[in-house]
């Protein structure tokens, strides 16, 4: 397996319009897409920076905070951007590591999964 890079940073946030304000007004990403998934009672907002570097910011109802520092609201998944999310999940469950089936998301028709890190640390795999 040859990762490509890191494809995106997801963030759970307890203060949408708060987090949205941040990172366009502060940090100077731009709103590519924002979704309300009404299954979730959640909103997906998609942002980047010079046309890369995606940030997905997450609300979910009642999610709690992180129990302490620097365990607190934050980073949700880290995902690696890789060729062949099949080949990859393969390599990763011939080594022992726990892979879950292969997913479309629903919003990009991108192909996606995820593990764990020894941790618990959700990981991602995703297909460009």
């Amino acid at each position: 397996m040859t990762l490509l890079g890191i494809h995106h940073i997801a963030i759970i946030t307890g203060h949408l319009e708060q987090s949205k304000a941040f990172y366009t007004d502060i940090l100077g990403f731009k709103i590519n897409r924002e979704v309300y998934r009404a299954e979730r009672d959640s909103y997906k907002v998609d942002l980047s920076l010079n046309g890369q570097y995606m940030i997905e910011l997450f609300t979910f109802p009642a999610a709690p905070a992180r129990p302490s520092y620097p365990e607190a609201r934050g980073l949700r998944h880290l995902a690696f951007a890789v060729e062949d999310v099949d080949a990859a999940a393969s390599e990763l469950a011939a080594k022992g590591v726990a892979v879950q089936p292969v997913r479309i998301d629903e919003h990009t028709g991108k192909r996606f999964t995820f593990f764990a890190d020894p941790d618990g640390l959700p990981l991602e795999l995703y297909e460009p």
